[in-house]
């Protein structure tokens, strides 16, 4: 069956690229009502039909964030005033965890994890890490890499104490977020639905994971 998001992600593409070349409060009102019909509108559609799908399959309540395009530029050198990309996020459960999409003029992205430990969160991620959890981490990882899903690095260039730098799960240690990506072909940009339902499905022991370890 034909995806009825098929145009989605070329159109986001070819406004988004107009926007990065033309950043003004004025070119976004002139092209306003393109933006509310190519891209809001079906993003919100989109965020909707995976929401409902998830939750079907996993039974879990799913909320559904679309990133608003205004940039915070309170504190920011660069004023220009839109983003450019095209963020969508669906959490999935208690921990936090989320499915993303992302669409940029020179990118398009599907990921899944959890963008930033909490506090409590850092101290039980490093806790499992130390423990029962390292092996099985670094286990999942290396076998989601293999399927096309990458970790970022982590944020941290030292191994946190009381951990010594020849910890067998160093690297792990070093993050203060865990989200895994993948850069998506041409074949699925063309089927957004199908893309995100084969990226749940693929992360969902990733999701389990961290909601176990993170998770009183």
């Amino acid at each position: 069956m034909p995806d009825v998001f098929t145009q989605l992600i070329p159109d986001a593409h070819a406004f988004l690229a107009g926007l990065a070349q033309n950043n003004s409060r004025e070119w976004f009102n002139d092209h306003r009502a393109q933006y509310e019909t190519q891209l809001k509108s079906p993003a919100r559609l989109l965020l909707d039909e995976v929401a409902q799908a998830v939750s079907k399959r996993s039974g879990a309540t799913v909320a559904t964030k679309l990133f608003r395009p205004q940039r915070d530029v309170r504190f920011s050198k660069d004023k220009t005033p839109y983003n450019t990309h095209l963020h969508m996020m669906w959490t999935v459960n208690g921990a936090g965890c989320a499915l993303f999409l992302g669409i940029a003029p020179d990118y398009c992205t599907v990921g899944g994890g959890i963008m930033g430990f909490s506090p409590q969160q850092t101290a039980r991620w490093r806790t499992a890490l130390d423990g029962a959890w390292g092996d099985e981490v670094s286990a999942l990882l290396g076998v989601l890499a293999l399927g096309g899903f990458a970790a970022k690095e982590p944020e941290l260039k030292r191994v946190p104490a009381p951990y010594g730098k020849a910890h067998p799960h160093g690297p792990q240690l070093r993050r203060k977020s865990l989200t895994l990506w993948h850069e998506m072909t041409a074949q699925e940009q063309a089927a957004p639905m199908a893309a995100l339902m084969s990226a749940h499905l693929t992360l969902s022991p990733l999701f389990a994971m961290l909601e176990d370890a993170l998770t009183e």
